[in-house]
């Protein structure tokens, strides 16, 4: 069962990348990565709002590591902080 499941996501993701990416073609992971990083680091920072030491803790992440994937990501404090 979850291995067919792993096979429909794999599927899928080879999907995406032909229909979707093809001038990025076989770097879906990095960009899919980065939109869950964005993601989960921009509603981690509302949590904390903007708080970025509180924030690196709740993620497991050193602070450093948090502010430059914040700078990576162009996510903006000013409006996670409201």
């Amino acid at each position: 069962m979850i291995e067919e499941k792993a096979q429909e996501i794999e599927k899928a993701l080879r999907e995406l990348d032909r229909m979707f990416l093809k001038e990025q073609e076989g770097k879906i992971y990095h960009i899919m990565l980065d939109a869950l990083d964005k993601s989960l680091i921009k509603n981690t920072l509302s949590i904390t709002f903007g708080n970025q030491i509180k924030a690196a803790r709740l993620l497991g992440i050193n602070r450093n590591t948090l502010r430059a994937k914040i700078k990576k990501l162009g996510i903006s404090l000013s409006e996670v902080k409201s």
